[in-house]
């Protein structure tokens, strides 16, 4: 599913046009991505949760050359589905 697929779903579920449901869609992910770059926790009861979890600095290895590299410090967003759909996926 991408984003034109939901936007079509929530269109249709809830009897409004393809415009106004782009624009819940995407104000939904502007207001988590917005929270996530305060570093604030999203959790959404019955989904998940989105948490931004810090990666320190540390030295690797390039594939191609194998010479040691430095990789910088990093924050990544990371999702933990709750327990309902946990349920759901597995039956």
């Amino acid at each position: 599913m991408n984003n034109s697929d939901l936007v079509d779903q929530i269109a249709a579920g809830n009897g409004i046009t393809k415009a106004d449901a782009k624009k819940i869609v995407d104000s939904v992910f502007a207001a988590i991505a917005d929270a996530a770059a305060k570093g604030d926790e999203i959790a959404l009861n019955g989904f998940g949760k989105f948490k931004v979890k810090h990666t320190a600095a540390r030295e690797g290895r390039s594939p191609a050359t194998g010479e040691t590299i430095k990789i910088a410090a990093s924050k990544k967003l990371t999702f933990s589905a709750a327990k309902a759909i946990k349920d759901k996926l597995n039956g």
